[in-house]
């Protein structure tokens, strides 16, 4: 008895313990942002803000640059979740449904592609762009923010493509449907669960990217993101530390509303794309 009592308890005690590990910091991020600043600098931690005040959030946002950032930001991720979708659309059904010489390779290609950490590539991308004189500019940056998300996007779509059953397809054709249009009426609706946990993933990935924008963008005021600014931001006053945190709560709102809108499609997307095709 006592064993098993044991053994349904220490799962939940793990549980807790790790989401209490995990939340933590967050909840201490977005208190900080509501308290005063004599609760921010005070030597005995306040737990809950005593008086809750939206100054800290009023000086980030009148910071130099903030919605500059916050506008680049949301175009270079947006764009580059969106360009890769379209492309592994294509790619995914092409590798789940056509049967090519060098098809295991490019699979093999994107996975290669998605273990290798984008930070050893950091130098030959800056020469690339050095050299195309593209410094301080938005286009690079979303190029490679696609090329980053692209791998993961067409293994995942793949799976989803691959369990689409290919009698559904070919009655759609025998009925007068092109390919395009059967994959358009027929396929791409069955697609959003996994278009959802991709769109999400691009998102999050892009989004929270800093080593490649610190190396391209380094100008002030010009095509820089959210991230580096967040690094860089002080006041006048030197480190604003209830600044600091309101700045990066609002940095972390898309997100968080990207997860409250899209977590069960994204949850059976990721799965589905893991154990299928």
């Amino acid at each position: 008895m006592k064993r098993s009592l044991f053994g349904r308890l220490w799962p939940n005690v793990t549980a807790v313990v790790l989401f209490v590990v995990c939340v933590f910091p967050v909840y201490w991020m977005f208190s900080t942002a509501f308290k005063p600043t004599g609760d921010i600098i005070s030597e005995t931690p306040v737990w809950f803000p005593t008086d809750v005040t939206f100054e800290h959030f009023r000086t980030a946002t009148d910071a130099d640059h903030f919605w500059t950032y916050v506008r680049n930001s949301l175009t270079v991720t947006c764009l580059a979740v969106l360009f890769s979708l379209v492309i592994a659309l294509a790619g995914s059904f092409a590798l789940a449904r056509m049967r090519f010489r060098g098809r295991r390779g490019f699979v093999i290609g994107f996975m290669l592609a998605q273990m290798a950490p984008w930070e050893v590539m950091v130098i030959a991308i800056y020469m690339i762009v050095r050299d195309a004189s593209m410094l301080n500019s938005l286009v690079p940056l979303t190029a490679f923010y696609m090329m980053m998300i692209l791998p993961f996007t067409v293994l995942t779509l793949r799976g989803f493509v691959a369990a689409v059953p290919k009698e559904l397809e070919e009655s759609a054709m025998v009925d007068g449907c092109t390919r395009a249009q059967a994959f358009r009426r027929v396929i791409l609706p069955l697609l959003a669960p996994g278009l959802m946990s991709t769109s999400m993933f691009g998102f999050i990935t892009a989004w929270n990217e800093f080593p490649l924008v610190l190396v391209l963008n380094k100008e002030a005021g010009g095509a820089q993101t959210l991230p580096l600014w967040l690094s860089s931001f002080q006041t006048q006053f030197g480190d604003d530390w209830g600044a600091t945190m309101a700045a990066s709560s609002l940095f972390a709102v898309p997100i968080l509303i990207l997860f409250v809108f899209l977590q069960r499609r994204a949850v059976s997307g990721l799965t589905a794309g893991a154990v299928k095709g």
